[in-house]
């Protein structure tokens, strides 16, 4: 695909006046910023949590949140989701089954500003790291499909070409082509954006791999593992709990994805193709 055929999406974007100085010349000029809003989710009405986030594909975030925070155990106890614009932000009013909203009140926590650490607001330790469902056992991968992945996340990135402020998440099938693709000013946003859309789809999530632009996050795996996909890869390293939680969960995990190059942090047997020790 032309990225240059690819037009930005509705509302992601500003065109903002900017000075500056470039090769030792001062200049004046407008340019391409993100757009970052307050984005307030409500399940059945009570205020759960408010995210900076970037206004597309709203819909996606709704239901990929609610999955990947366990608070939906799958897309029909989404009802619906109604979109509520003001000056202060935007309300996404969800409308879930009893059985869920029963969950989300046993494990109420604030996450306002979670862009930045994943944790703020957390009640005690106990809502830190949670149970997470059995992945399934999956096929083994090459890594060069990994690497063609993550060379097409980059390619379809769009928003990120005109800003340089956001991350993405896609969702690559067994031979790497990047089918879904979703970004955002927030890398956990833009994993729930694609959580929720890969839940909408017709592809079989086990089937293949997700990559993200950032760091691989303990929140990242866990998004990861509840969307039932086996394999993570991101193009920077993973920490010492995000790697702890993959292996338990049995997630292959993957870092550093850089052109050829990668480094196995979990579960190495779902990657094939590696040269041989010298």
């Amino acid at each position: 695909m032309n990225l240059s055929d690819v037009p930005l999406r509705p509302g992601s974007a500003e065109l903002l006046p900017v000075r500056g100085v470039r090769a030792l010349q001062a200049f004046d000029n407008r340019d391409w910023v993100a757009v970052e809003v307050p984005v307030a989710l409500e399940f059945n009405g009570i205020a759960h949590a408010v995210m900076l986030a970037t206004p597309t594909d709203l819909a996606d975030f709704a239901l990929g949140f609610a999955l990947s925070e366990g608070i939906l155990l799958g897309r029909n106890e989404l009802y619906g989701v109604e979109e509520a614009y003001a000056p202060e932000g935007i309300t996404l009013k969800l409308d879930v089954a009893g059985a869920a909203f029963a969950r989300l009140k046993e494990r109420r926590r604030s996450m306002a500003g979670r862009t930045g650490c994943g944790l703020c607001g957390a009640e005690s330790l106990a809502h830190v790291t949670r149970a997470l469902p059995p992945l399934p056992e999956g096929s083994a991968l090459s890594t060069r499909v990994v690497a063609r992945g993550m060379r097409e996340l980059a390619s379809m990135q769009v928003l990120q070409k005109v800003t340089g402020a956001v991350h993405a998440a896609a969702w690559c099938s067994a031979e790497g082509e990047a089918l879904l693709v979703r970004e955002d000013v927030g890398r956990h946003n833009a994993l729930d954006k694609l959580v929720g859309a890969l839940a909408r789809s017709s592809v079989a999530a086990s089937t293949g791999f997700i990559a993200v632009t950032s760091r691989a996050s303990f929140e990242m795996v866990q998004k990861t593992v509840a969307a039932g996909v086996p394999l993570l890869a991101a193009v920077s390293a993973s920490t010492s709990l995000a790697t702890a939680i993959a292996e338990d969960a049995g997630l292959t995990l993957a870092g550093f994805v850089r052109g050829d190059d990668l480094v196995i942090y979990t579960h190495p047997w779902r990657l094939n193709g590696l040269p041989a020790n010298a």
